[in-house]
């Protein structure tokens, strides 16, 4: 199994796991509001199926996708808002189906790309393996919110491997999003994965470190937890500030989460 086939893979489970957490849930619960200011759960999944759907078409027709993104240039929040408002109307049967056919057609189209092949996305080029691990950033983030607002607690396993990959690859997204010049220095990143294994990133001798559990970590990157709920720890000033402004995606930062927000949960 090739790096791509095993994201894709991971991906998919991903997916399948959130789609049975809302597949269950009647009208009123698809209204939840959830940690994301003025997000519904119905919001949260026509968010993923927008990003799937760009997913999808960025690998099968750059062309097409170049014109869908042609407005997010300078305002991708604001082109992503206005392309929910496709998804405003559909009723929670249309929504889950529009979901389901967008993530399929982007694992399909990610996994066509020859080999050695970029996709065009919203600033650079990409591997599709690297927008595949953006996929499960995303459907982590969201997918996290969701549970949030559920009161539910969605399994995680070594799958979040991908993320945590993805996040130290974007180390430089919290400063770019604040206008900051990014350390020139490395980071060592050593990370817990949930089956106890060591992930490790950068050289071993840094003087600025990163140390976790992997669930907290990406809780961290994606900003659904604040730090001073989570076991993530760092030494040297950089690596310090950098928890306060990790994020693994690009734009603005958002209102993040408050410390203690969530304590009232009886899962995290």
């Amino acid at each position: 199994m090739t790096q791509l086939e095993k994201v894709l893979e991971d991906l998919t489970a991903d997916s399948d796991q959130l789609d049975r957490v809302v597949a269950g849930l009647d009208a009123d619960q698809w209204n939840l509001p959830t940690p994301a200011p003025g997000w519904t759960i119905a919001n949260q999944v026509a968010h993923l199926a927008f990003i799937f759907r760009l997913a999808a078409t960025a690998a099968s027709d750059a062309e097409t996708f170049e014109a869908m993104t042609a407005g997010a240039k300078g305002n991708f929040d604001g082109a992503v808002n206005a392309a929910l408002k496709g998804y405003a109307n559909d009723t929670p049967e249309v929504l889950l189906s529009r979901w389901r056919a967008e993530r399929e057609k982007a694992v399909k189209a990610l996994a066509a790309v020859p080999a050695g092949q970029t996709v065009p996305w919203l600033v650079n080029p990409l591997p599709p393996v690297v927008l595949a691990s953006a996929g499960i950033m995303e459907q982590f983030a969201h997918g996290q919110d969701i549970a949030d607002a559920l009161g539910v607690e969605l399994e995680r396993t070594d799958r979040l491997r991908h993320l945590v990959t993805f996040a130290v690859l974007t180390r430089d997204f919290g400063y770019l999003a604040r206008g900051l010049t990014p350390p020139a220095a490395e980071f060592r990143f050593e990370i817990t994965a949930p089956s106890g294994e060591m992930w490790t990133f950068g050289p071993e001798d840094a003087g600025q470190r990163v140390c976790g559990p992997a669930l907290d970590f990406c809780l961290l990157v994606t900003r659904r937890r604040h730090r001073a709920d989570l076991a993530v720890t760092a030494t040297g000033d950089e690596a310090g500030g950098w928890l306060d402004i990790a994020q693994a995606y690009r734009g603005p930062a958002g209102v993040g989460r408050s410390p203690g927000q969530f304590d009232a949960l009886v899962t995290r």
